[in-house]
């Protein structure tokens, strides 16, 4: 019977086919709670007990030291300008081990935490992108993590302590014109042949684009389709995906040209190779790695979306929340600060919630990574969801600038990030791919209890092994829709739930609830649907965003238990858990409404899958935004804590730092304009003039000392300039960039 139903499964592709390719993604890595959402039953307790890191005394010291230093070395502004890092900025990147993160300190690196390495790219990255990829590329997937991973005992003893150096800057050629995406497709090659003098050599042909810090590396590995037409490594013709090591200045290998991107100007362009001869010794690894690469590749990545982009994405929304709040204080209309205005109110709320979570999910994922856990399916929510979110807060951020947005110059503070936002939402695999086919795609399959070994199975024609398994699954969702149908009737009240603070409690059984009805959903999914799941990306997309925004709750959640369940950070926690909560139930809901079919009918039929009737979340209310914007709108030690690790600079007569002296010294003076306003409520004071112009008068009349009345007259003044913004005399607006034609445009340009 089983053997039947096997060959049926088999000819009518009820089960997802499997390349060679998307074998090696799903192979590596690990699951990680990510399978709790998919076997649809969150333990809340091993979650929590997952470690939740800290950085070293050492690790603090770099963040507080070198990078502080790197970043108060250069203008942001004249960079944008001039398209160029200065050499002197180069030059300190290269002495203080900025390129050495990843690197062993037996060779000379400087062998950070991931959790360390992210924390200070979330902190580069932020306040300058270009210098930020400086630090970003070496320390992520590139000649440094492979040659560590994979390289031969005489490619690390070479290649390390230089790349550590700086001696070596390195860049990855992966995208092509006709494989993005798609890596897996790409067309350059390499073929294998025997020169003139005996010696086994490989002869590459490649056209590279979008490839950061090409026109400025000297080193690249070069990801190529390897062939062997003599087969002399003794591999087969069709060697397979291979990474080669390839240096600046080999004949036929051109490097130098930029591409122009949104935004930040950092280095980036295409690597060209015509007819490029390498030792095969340049293969990472060496001949025993050749056709390794597409693994290679996928078991660096499925932890490595962990790292960079989220950061640069969650250091660009907590760099937003600090200087936002400071704003919404600092800037006034109608008489008040427009963060007291509701509308403003709203989005400062959930600028600091939103940060807070990520921040949150940020930490717990690089520690995971520390720990050893590879998880591919987390690491891509991560890539896609902070970077997405990371859009939608700068873009709020700019709304409540308004003006002060929108005017570039040396004192703009978000345009610049505003600008370079769609870059991360690009690299690393676009987030369209992300979500509509990654995800789930990958994680229903790879992080289903059952799922992958039916597959195998099926594919491996082992009856037993299938029956085993398929019995196991039929199970599994039986006591599954049984989990799901009693967490809808007592609407999560029985979910077991650890110790947690009180307060969050409820968010806890909330989330088991989602969680429940997730996992029968995915078997649902696996069942109807199958092997055509790949096809129906609006649907999957919608099963990756309610995995993605459990997943982010839990980060919110799991930072206030590990920093304390600080009473202050309350409004943040509850803010997120609700947001989320109602991103999962619109997920939800469009699932329900686009599942076709007998089954999709009998769904909407069914009490526990229908979501609008019973939601699991809603908005946040009015008051709870209110609350949440108020933890970043007054300086104080809560203030400063949420901000830890965001570079505020101390510079006070230009951009963050001008706003963030006026932001301290309204904090400071608050009590002197209180005491005046009162008075002009009691017509002690003239009303209709802003309490600083009745400084002195208020002195005179015993309301205020002098002292008082001089800080806010201080604080004033500093609000005054915080708020303008940059004008230019014609001849410095037009400056170099004046030209008579494109061509000697791009000659100055261009050096």
């Amino acid at each position: 019977m089983f053997g039947t139903v096997m060959k049926w499964m088999q000819a009518k592709r009820i089960l997802p086919q499997i390349s060679d390719t998307e074998r090696q993604a799903l192979e590596a890595g690990s699951v990680w709670i990510d399978g709790q959402f998919f076997a649809g039953r969150a333990d809340f307790a091993k979650i929590l007990a997952q470690p939740y890191g800290q950085l070293t005394a050492e690790e603090q010291a770099f963040l507080d030291g070198p990078c502080n230093e790197l970043l108060a070395m250069f203008d942001r502004y004249q960079i944008q300008r001039t398209r160029r890092i200065p050499d002197e900025v180069f030059a300190f990147i290269k002495q203080k081990g900025f390129m050495s993160f990843l690197i062993p300190k037996q060779y000379g690196g400087l062998e950070f935490s991931t959790l360390a390495i992210s924390t200070i790219m979330a902190k580069l990255s932020a306040y300058n992108g270009a210098v930020g990829t400086f630090v970003v590329i070496p320390n992520s997937l590139g000649a440094a993590e492979l040659i560590k991973h994979y390289g031969t005992q005489a490619q690390k003893d070479h290649y390390l302590p230089k790349l550590a150096r700086g001696e070596y800057v390195p860049c990855f050629g992966l995208t092509e014109p006709t494989a993005g995406s798609d890596a897996a497709s790409i067309k350059a090659e390499g073929r294998v042949f025997r020169d003139a003098d005996g010696a086994t050599k490989i002869r590459l042909n490649f056209r590279k684009r979008y490839i950061t810090l090409a026109p400025i590396a000297n080193l690249a590995t070069i990801a190529c389709r390897l062939h062997d037409p003599e087969q002399l490594l003794g591999k087969g013709e069709d060697v397979g995906i291979t990474c080669v090591l390839l240096h600046q200045g080999t004949p036929g290998f051109s490097n130098g040209d930029h591409h122009e991107p949104i935004g930040d100007p950092f280095y980036n362009g295409p690597l060209i190779g015509k007819d490029v001869v390498v030792p095969v010794d340049n293969i990472i690894g060496g001949v025993a790695y050749a056709g390794q690469g597409w693994r290679m590749l996928m078991e660096q990545l499925a932890g490595g979306r962990m790292v960079s982009l989220p950061a640069g994405a969650v250091g660009g929304a907590r760099l937003t929340a600090a200087v936002t709040g400071a704003y919404s204080i600092v800037r006034q209309q109608f008489g008040i600060p427009i963060g007291h205005m509701e509308g403003v109110e709203e989005k400062v709320g959930r600028i600091a919630a939103l940060s807070y979570m990520m921040e949150g999910a940020r930490v717990f994922g690089c520690t995971a990574v520390d720990q050893g856990i590879q998880p591919p399916v987390v690491s891509s929510v991560m890539k896609a969801y902070t970077t997405e979110l990371g859009r939608q807060l700068v873009i709020d951020g700019m709304d409540v600038f308004s003006g002060a947005g929108v005017m570039q110059g040396p004192n703009n503070i978000l345009g610049m990030m505003y600008k370079s936002a769609p870059v991360s939402i690009t690299v690393e695999g676009a987030n369209i791919m992300t979500r509509t086919l990654m995800i789930f795609g990958q994680g229903a399959t790879r992080c289903h209890p059952y799922a992958l070994n039916v597959v195998h199975a099926v594919e491996n024609s082992d009856v037993p092994a299938f029956r085993k398994n398929l019995l196991g699954w039929i199970g599994h969702f039986a006591k599954g829709l049984l989990r799901a149908e009693w967490h809808f009737l007592t609407r999560g009240a029985f979910v077991s739930v650890p110790d947690v603070a009180p307060p969050t409690r409820r968010y806890y059984q909330r989330l088991g609830w989602t969680a429940a009805r997730f996992g029968v959903l995915t078997d649902l999914a696996m069942f109807a649907i199958g092997g055509k799941l790949k096809a129906r990306g609006k649907l999957t997309g919608r099963y990756a965003d309610a995995l993605a925004w459990q997943i982010l709750a839990i980060g919110a959640l799991r930072r206030y238990e590990a920093e304390g369940r600080k009473p202050e950070d309350l409004p943040l926690v509850q803010y997120a858990c609700e947001y989320a909560l109602a991103q999962v139930q619109d997920a939800f809901v469009g699932i329900y409404q686009n599942f076709d079919g007998p089954l999709g009918a009998w769904m909407k039929t069914i009490g526990v899958f229908e979501a609008r009737a019973n939601p699991v979340g809603a908005m946040p209310g009015d008051a709870l935004s209110a609350r949440a914007a108020r933890t970043v709108q007054h300086y104080g030690p809560q203030y400063e804590r949420l901000a830890a690790n965001v570079f505020l600079p101390t510079d006070d007569r230009v951009g963050i730092g001008r706003l963030l002296k006026a932001f301290r010294l309204l904090g400071a003076a608050q009590g002197a304009h209180d005491r005046i306003v009162q008075a002009q409520r009691a017509r002690q004071l003239p009303r209709g003039r802003a309490p600083a112009e009745l400084a002195d008068e208020a002195v005179r009349a015993g309301l205020l000392g002098a002292a008082e009345a001089q800080q806010l007259k201080d604080a004033h003044a500093a609000r005054l300039a915080a708020i303008e913004v940059d004008s230019f005399a014609p001849a410095e607006y037009y400056g170099t960039f004046k030209r008579d034609s494109a061509a000697e445009y791009r000659a100055v340009a261009n050096g």
